[in-house]
């Protein structure tokens, strides 16, 4: 199977892991330690050192010195991963096999991509509603930030890696401008072709002003090359301000309705997505498997439920699906089977609440495992306390307890009140899951960039917008052709307002420290502020284009949003080839 040979091919390059953490070979990346180099000229004028030289400039090297140029180059160093990408194509494959390492490298990507887009649907997503229903939140509430977290969690966490390293942060400013532009124009465009419809203008305009008030910000923090204290929280305060807005309106507007229809009888509501109450989604309980419920109903014993939990794949399911669906079902099946391992998954909808008693105390092991193996990639899980046993070993034992314990005192068939705690536990492994996957997706990019001497910027408004954008994209349109085109359309706005504000604001916050108050920003010349003027002016037509129309979104209107997005792409694309220049930005 072609899962099992990529994961094999990652182990391979992986090689032994060191007693610290670090791993040998050419394929080590992460060591601590920095190399003190002195600058060495050789016969043939290049310089094989470490002065710290942009490390695009490999290719300009001899094929015999390449290897040893991004080993000693600073700016070729990752801080963060588990596979140093750069060493494997220049040291470990052959110059003549080095279009083999980048195929590997794009089908990893891909899978990575499969990996981000499971976990968050499978195992971020429900957990996250489960936390917002205990908490009794209210629906408006819950969708513009659980719900939006979850949607965008592979956007936010590729950007908080992203701005980990000021050489990539051109990509976190990349994705996010670049998935902005994609939903705004290809996404809202495609709804609006697919089924023309009215949209509530209250939502729009709030949604619309909030966005462009986001894109501002982050178009003066580029402009100054730099993210102060002040603007990273003015981020966090801003969306804040959003949600509190979204409470607000959607009371009032509901006050209004409710004094409008007062003396008429009630009716029941129906999902058109025009309120203001912004509940553009809904977990539901029921899957497949309730139609095939036994008439006589059989007590299962704990190695029973422990198997069937484990075994993501329902065949009759299998046997109905379309050929395709095979396919993508038996790529994500080891990716789901580790997850159903490691991530507990609660579903306040279902009578059990999705209660498996073995495989919850097997995750009280497992999750705290990933967690600690996942963090700082295993920096800290490897460590040893006192220089005899390992910090994983403790986290083993420690869990190993706890699940012993909670075996004993609960039930297979009920689960206990503290079932909710299992919530929290995995929503925290997921998103380790999910950041582990966006730093090897960013590192990835950045040597493809390295490769093909391409900007962090264009990488990021296209291979790594597109990818975390795919997904919103199908369901979005799904959503349309179903006759809510106006809950797709919301959609659309309530969770890019998400990841720029959240995904700058935190991603910047956690890169500072007591002496370190600013984030550097390298923009990469031209091409950065074609992006941001081409999101701002997008913004603005459907601003005035929209009120104009009286609110009415039709097919011409979706097609000039996506002739839009291929203009501005084809301008992108040639800047970035510098067909397109400016002497300001040369």
């Amino acid at each position: 199977m072609w899962t099992f040979w990529v994961f094999g091919v990652a182990w391979m390059l992986v090689g032994e892991a060191s007693t610290v953490g670090t791993f040998l070979g050419p394929w080590g990346a992460m060591s601590p330690a920095h190399l003190h180099l002195e600058i060495r000229e050789e016969p043939n004028g290049t310089q094989d050192s470490g002065r710290n030289v942009d490390c695009r400039e490999v290719k300009q090297q001899n094929a015999s010195k390449r290897c040893s140029f991004v080993q000693k180059n600073p700016d070729c160093q990752m801080d963060g991963g588990f596979l140093n990408y750069l060493n494997g194509v220049f040291c470990v494959f052959p110059a003549d096999l080095q279009p083999l390492a980048i195929t590997l490298y794009v089908l990893w990507l891909f899978y990575l991509f499969l990996i981000l887009g499971v976990t968050a649907e499978k195992f971020f997503c429900p957990n996250l509603s489960a936390i917002s229903i205990k908490l009794k939140l209210a629906h408006n509430v819950a969708g513009v930030t659980f719900l939006a977290f979850g949607n965008g969690a592979p956007d936010v966490f590729s950007a908080v890696v992203a701005f980990s390293d000021p050489r990539t942060a051109g990509l976190a400013i990349g994705a996010l401008f670049g998935a902005g532009i994609f939903v705004t124009t290809i996404v809202a465009g495609g709804i609006a072709i697919v089924r023309p419809f009215t949209t509530p203008s209250r939502p729009f305009l709030r949604d619309t002003i909030f966005y462009m008030v986001a894109v501002f910000l982050t178009f003066v923090a580029l402009y100054f090359e730099k993210v102060t204290l002040a603007e990273a929280l003015s981020y966090i305060g801003l969306y804040i301000f959003y949600v509190l807005s979204v409470v607000i309106s959607t009371w009032l507007h509901k006050r209004q309705r409710r004094e409008a229809l007062a003396p008429s009888a009630p009716t029941e509501p129906e999902l058109t997505g025009d309120s203001e109450d912004g509940d553009s989604s809904s977990f539901s309980g029921a899957d497949y498997r309730e139609e095939y419920q036994p008439l006589l109903p059989s007590e299962e014993n704990t190695l029973q439920i422990l198997t069937h939990s484990m075994n993501p794949l329902d065949y009759r399911k299998w046997r109905r699906k379309p050929c395709y669906w095979r396919v993508l079902k038996a790529f994500k099946m080891p990716v789901e089977v580790l997850l159903l391992l490691t991530v507990p998954v609660v579903d306040p909808d279902r009578e059990d609440q999705n209660w498996k008693r073995p495989l919850n105390c097997l995750h009280l092991v497992t999750g705290p495992l990933v967690c600690v193996l996942t963090l700082k990639s295993g920096a800290y899980g490897l460590f040893k306390i006192q220089a005899v046993f390992p910090v994983w070993g403790v986290v083993i034992l420690a869990g190993a307890l706890l699940a012993v314990v909670v075996f004993c005192v609960t039930r297979n068939e009920e689960p206990p009140r503290y079932h909710i705690i299992f919530a929290f536990l995995g929503f925290l492994v997921s998103a380790m899951w999910i950041n582990a996957a966006a730093t090897e997706v960013v590192n990835i990019l950045r040597t493809l960039g390295v490769i093909f001497r391409l900007s962090n910027t264009v990488l990021g408004l296209t291979l790594l917008a597109w990818g975390n954008s795919i997904g919103d994209t199908f369901s979005d349109l799904t959503m349309a052709r179903q006759g809510y085109p106006r809950m797709a359309f919301s959609a659309c706005f309530g969770g890019i307002i998400f990841n720029m504000l959240v995904g700058v604001g935190l991603g910047c916050l956690l890169q500072m420290t007591n002496t370190k108050l600013v984030v550097k920003l390298d923009p990469d010349g031209l091409l950065v502020w074609i992006l941001a003027g081409a999101l701002g002016l997008s913004l603005v037509f459907s601003f005035l284009a929209v009120p104009a129309q009286c609110f009415r979104l039709s097919r011409g209107y979706g097609c000039c949003l996506i002739v839009y997005y291929l203009v501005f792409l084809t301008v992108a694309l040639l800047t970035e080839f510098r067909i397109i220049r400016l002497s300001t930005f040369s």
